[in-house]
């Protein structure tokens, strides 16, 4: 599977909520970086912040604007949309994600926080 292909499952595994699955592509000390929040190691830290996030979720969109990837390195730009009880959130999203050996090694996502917020309070 090419480092694109991998993202895009990975996103898709992550987006239906199936964690086992989703973790399966993200190499054991995977480093992972949702920033504004904390950075965090491995592959139970990951699933420790995807968990409460997706939890509330009744449906997700990951849905790939742009895309580019080099060698080992994929750039997505994606909207995320999340289908909560008070209807549809969205956030804009950019991710670095770094391949070795066929796995997810690293994972840094970029979005603004209060947008977030904002769009959760609404």
């Amino acid at each position: 599977m090419s480092p694109l292909d991998l993202v895009k499952n990975f996103l898709a595994l992550a987006a239906a909520k199936d964690f086992d699955a989703a973790l399966r592509l993200v190499a054991p000390d995977c480093v992972y970086h949702n920033m504004p929040m904390q950075k965090v190691v491995g592959r139970a830290a990951v699933r420790a912040v995807l968990e409460p996030f997706f939890g509330p979720t009744i449906r997700n969109e990951l849905v790939i604007l742009r895309e580019m990837a080099s060698g080992s390195m994929v750039f997505t730009e994606r909207l995320d949309r999340h289908l909560m009880s008070h209807g549809w959130v969205e956030l804009p999203v950019a991710g670095v994600w770094e391949i070795r050996d066929g796995l997810i090694s690293l994972w840094h996502e970029y979005f603004d926080l209060q947008t977030l917020l904002a769009a959760q309070k609404a």
